[in-house]
């Protein structure tokens, strides 16, 4: 019986995602700027390191914008045109739990932005030895960046009517957490009246996980992070699927 219940649901997935990545994910544009975008974050920021030890300081950092900025961006054009055409509310009419209809409208944004994580990995293989970083908790933690990263995303996205609404919104959220989260300034000396801020923040702990595992820098306890992270993730899912039901499923 699981089988048969489990079986629709793939079907679902597996027919939006290759729909997605044919309109969307694969279009020469969105390739080009999933490439460049992480690679000019990784280029900038290393070129102003100096040596080794600087470069895995900022890595955490540069894997969490090119994962948050990629995944938040892709859900902002791909829900909001699909809503203008009108699209999306025919999609909702699948034969399938919205849950399942919104994780498998979701799964591309996810792999989009591990994509985009392991591109400043690589870059870096080349230029420090990597050799002492804790690759599963790495891997587990950018999934789950890009997991969280993508339901904000379509939080966002299913709560505006236009692209141009849906990026400026994402920019309300992603750059004070470029500043606030422990990117490239530890939490601990971030003045104390902007550490509250920085705890209501997803990204904070995701980009803790990163320093743990890459060089052992991190500010909370890991399984703390990896506890919170999943709850975000779950939160801002049920938000997001809350409002598609209030407004959209009557």
């Amino acid at each position: 019986m699981k089988l048969i219940n489990l079986s629709p649901w793939m079907i679902a997935t597996f027919n939006i995602l290759k729909k997605d990545m044919k309109t969307y994910y694969l279009k020469p544009p969105n390739i080009s700027w999933g490439l460049i975008f992480p690679f000019a974050w990784t280029l900038m920021f290393f070129l102003r390191s100096q040596t080794p030890m600087q470069i895995q300081d900022v890595l955490p950092g540069v894997i969490a914008m090119s994962v948050l900025f990629g995944t938040t961006s892709m859900l902002a054009v791909t829900i909001t045109f699909e809503r203008r055409q009108r699209s999306f509310e025919r999609l909702l009419l699948a034969p399938i739990s919205l849950n399942a209809l919104m994780l498998a409208k979701t799964s591309g944004a996810i792999l989009f932005g591990v994509f985009n994580a392991f591109i400043p990995v690589i870059f870096a293989s080349f230029l420090v030895d990597l050799s002492g970083v804790g690759w599963l908790s790495l891997s587990a933690g950018i999934v789950l960046i890009a997991i969280t990263s993508t339901f904000l995303g379509l939080l966002i996205a299913v709560s505006v009517k236009e692209v141009f609404e849906a990026q400026t919104f994402s920019n309300f959220f992603r750059f004070p957490m470029i500043f606030l989260c422990g990117l490239f300034i530890p939490l601990a000396e971030l003045p104390l009246a902007l550490r509250p801020i920085s705890y209501i923040l997803p990204l904070t702990y995701g980009a803790d996980i990163l320093k743990w595992s890459i060089n052992d820098g991190g500010y909370l306890p890991v399984s703390l992070s990896f506890a919170l992270l999943a709850a975000f993730s779950v939160a801002l899912f049920v938000l997001s699927t809350y409002n598609i039901k209030t407004k959209w499923i009557h």
